[in-house]
């Protein structure tokens, strides 16, 4: 295959098998064009954000929110733009609406609902507006005292159905400082008890909103990094609605879910299935006589998420994915009611998948454009077939892209991050290697510009979060960025990661860190016979589990010149007692560390109880304000690190969130982890 990427032009030869590529690769040309640079860290002011596309009922245009940085206000400022199918003329629809979000199209298409944030400070809430495409402002429809979570259009177009959390029983006993709360099954870091989110319906020219749900329970809430919450989902005569039945608001308790069909008259709710854990994402089909919905497959919550198909009347049903033997975070009913567009990580890809309810599936031809993916794909499928997506090319950040139909090609629709586009980028391959326990294993990799095989190059190894996650061919600013610098960039899939198939998935269950840290060692090596590794420079380094993989390494290996450990999961105890998730470890580390012999358990995976032995120059990167992975366990590795006499910085940001939120800050990150590699391995 040939292939002509920044200043580089490589040639690749394949040897392919089953599951397993021998590639080699060799680079013909060196020499970048005069007028190119490489990337720096000021270009992610540049990175224009492209999400949440939406087609219109009668298929002639799309539209999507577009986000820019603002870096004098330290924000991201969003914009709808209204984008047309045939001409590719864009047209704004939001102009002082600087935090629009999740536009849907009325059924005729004739308005546009959205949530924008209305209110200051505590009182800063999302609420539901509603704009003619006729012209004139926007309205606001609700006044929801927490704030609108998500909605949907009633197939009338005269209704919508939205969510928002209960109010406290009694505000003004918190006033008056009478706020002690009962704890249960939530993160260190919540100073209120959680009220639970119902579904209301409320006119779309605004008025009295309508209760529809109550109780205890809650619809799911959600916190990124994570896929948006289950959907609430409109039968097509408009009669019932899906939703996910949580078991309390509380996050700990986010795998006691199960889908529900409510009838918006009678107020009547019924459970779907027979199912207890792990269900959700409820779709009704494009005749309403069946729905999908999201399940683990064969019902063990440590294996991939599968795609069910059950009769709307109610039953189990069956997976109707599991040809596919992926882990699949994205389904759309196709109109023709007979088949499912279906995503999630193949390899080093992005895939999509045609998936009839009866038949083999058939991977869509997307080329070199990988979907957007955070837990989730961020795309969308219009009454005629046609399929609308956000993704990004190996050097070209994210973009609009169309595709007629699931057997076409995709069409990009937008240039919006095209000066970053034109910067001179490193060269972005696949890499596979034979792994231990007879698992075959895959890595991105990104070469330096100028990258010339005959020198030797510092490694530094990105490695991605989750562990429920892999790493893609997509444009990635931190990657280019640290190449740029001279480093050719490792970023391994290890088991765990969720693009090789069940098995690989379901390997991680109670063996969080050695298994992992034998499959990214094993690509090091691999990788270092290539011969242009300088063994003697090598780093590692990532956040999250990225981090908790790097705290592991450290701990267990010793070829790193340099670590950056970001908001790592060092104490497994502490990640089970303090953590969003919390009991919810259950299913990846084993029972209870306070029951019978389980912390032996959890202290047996927990980079902590290995610190003794680190000796690498470690920088640690975490927020105060971490409810995912509590700053308790950069605190415990820090001062490990630094009695047993390791060289070691702490720097934490003053924010909430489990990594920054603000480019200011994000822009932090990346100078402080580069500045750290480029002190140890330059």
């Amino acid at each position: 295959m040939l292939r002509v990427s920044g200043n580089a032009i490589a040639v690749r030869f394949c040897i392919s098998g089953f599951r397993f590529s021998f590639c080699l690769l060799l680079l013909l040309a060196f020499s970048a064009p005069i007028s190119a640079r490489s990337i720096e860290l000021q270009d992610y002011e540049k990175l224009v954000g492209v999400a949440d596309p939406q087609i219109s009922p009668d298929g002639k245009s799309i539209v999507v929110v577009v986000s820019h940085v603002n870096m004098k206000e330290d924000r991201r400022d969003n914009e709808l733009v209204l984008i047309d199918i045939a001409s590719g003329e864009q047209r704004v629809l939001t102009f002082d609406r600087l935090k629009a979000s999740s536009p849907r199209w009325s059924p005729t298409g004739d308005r546009l609902a959205f949530l924008s944030e209305t209110g200051t400070k505590e009182k800063a809430h999302p609420q539901l507006f509603v704009m003619s495409m006729q012209g004139g402002e926007a309205k606001p429809i609700t006044d929801a005292p927490m704030g609108v979570e998500q909605f949907a259009w009633r197939p009338n177009g005269r209704d919508i159905a939205f969510v928002t959390p209960d109010e406290p029983a009694d505000p003004e006993a918190i006033k008056r400082h009478e706020d002690a709360f009962e704890v249960g099954n939530n993160d260190f870091l919540v100073t209120v008890e959680p009220t639970p989110s119902h579904i209301w319906l409320i006119p779309a020219e605004g008025g009295k909103a309508r209760r529809l749900t109550k109780g205890s329970w809650s619809l799911p809430k959600t916190q990124p990094p994570s896929s948006p919450a289950s959907p609430i989902n409109f039968s097509p005569d408009g009669k019932y609605l899906t939703f996910t039945h949580r078991a309390s608001p509380f996050t700990g308790d986010a795998s006691h879910s199960f889908v529900e069909v409510l009838d918006v008259e009678s107020g009547h709710v019924r459970k779907l299935t027979s199912h207890e854990l792990s269900e959700g994402y409820g779709e009704f089909s494009p005749d309403g006589s069946e729905i999908a919905y999201w399940f683990p497959r064969d019902g063990d919550p440590p294996n991939d998420n599968a795609i069910y198909v059950t009769a709307a009347g109610g039953g189990d049903g069956h997976d109707v994915s599991r040809a596919i033997d992926r882990d699949l975070f994205r389904a759309i009913w196709l109109p023709d009611g007979k088949s499912l567009l279906v995503g999630g990580h193949d390899g080093t890809r992005v895939a999509l998948w045609r998936q009839p309810l009866v038949g083999q599936p058939a991977q869509l031809k997307l080329g070199d454009v990988n979907p957007s993916w955070s837990f989730w794909i961020d795309m969308n499928v219009g009454h005629d077939g046609a399929i609308a997506f956000t993704g990004s090319e190996p050097h070209r950040p994210t973009e609009l892209y169309y595709m007629k139909s699931w057997e076409a090609t995709p069409r990009r629709l937008t240039n919006f991050n095209h000066e970053v586009a034109a910067l001179d980028q490193g060269a972005v391959e696949n890499f596979d290697w034979q792994g231990p326990d007879e698992f075959k294993e895959d890595a991105v990799v990104v070469y330096p510009p100028g990258f010339n095989r005959s020198k030797k190059y510092p490694l530094v190894l990105l490695i991605h979060g989750g562990p429920k996650a892999a790493s893609t061919i997509n444009f990635g600013f931190q990657a280019q960025l640290i190449a740029s610098h001279g480093y050719v960039v490792f970023q391994p899939n290890y088991r765990g990661s969720d693009n090789l198939g069940n098995a690989y998935r379901r390997a991680i269950f109670r063996d969080a860190g050695d298994g992992p840290g034998r499959d990214v060692m094993a690509g090091v090596e691999a990788f270092e016979k290539r011969g242009f590794i300088d063994t003697a420079r090598i780093g590692v380094s990532g956040w999250s589990y990225g981090g908790y993989m790097t705290s592991w390494l450290i701990g267990h290996y010793h070829i790193w010149k340099a670590a950056v450990s970001g908001a790592a999961v060092n104490n497994l105890v502490d990640q089970y007692d303090l953590a969003d998730f919390n009991v919810g470890g259950r299913f990846s580390w084993g029972p209870s560390p306070w029951v019978g012999d389980g912390m032996k358990g959890y202290r047996d995976q927990s980079p902590i109880t290995y610190a003794a032995q680190i000796k690498t120059p470690t920088l640690i990167l975490s927020d105060t304000g971490d409810f995912r992975v509590p700053v308790t366990q950069s605190y415990e590795m820090f001062h490990a690190l630094r009695d047993n006499g390791v060289t070691t910085k702490f720097f934490a940001y003053p924010v909430r969130g489990h990594f920054p939120s603000d480019p200011v800050r994000q822009m932090d990150v990346y100078r402080r982890w580069l500045a750290w590699l480029d002190e140890y391995l330059k």
